[in-house]
């Protein structure tokens, strides 16, 4: 089906965007939410909450894509 198009190092993988901006999302919550826990701001330590779960269901994403796509070269 897709053996025509190959793929090599230059080409964008979307799956490993998807980890890498989601890990960084990640992180950046949990920074958010430290700072607002020494701040005493709850809506900040919400939003790196948010943050969070946001950036571990992109990675997710990611991590679907990679096995769907295993699937389909396995075809």
């Amino acid at each position: 089906m897709q053996d025509d198009i190959r793929r090599d190092a230059r080409t964008p993988n979307s799956a490993a965007r998807d980890k890498a901006a989601g890990t960084m999302k990640k992180v950046g919550g949990r920074i958010k939410e430290s700072l607002g826990a020494l701040t005493g701001n709850k809506r900040t330590e919400a939003q790196g909450r948010e943050d969070q779960i946001a950036g571990a269901a992109r990675r997710k994403k990611g991590t679907w894509k990679d096995r769907i796509k295993a699937w389909i070269d396995r075809r």
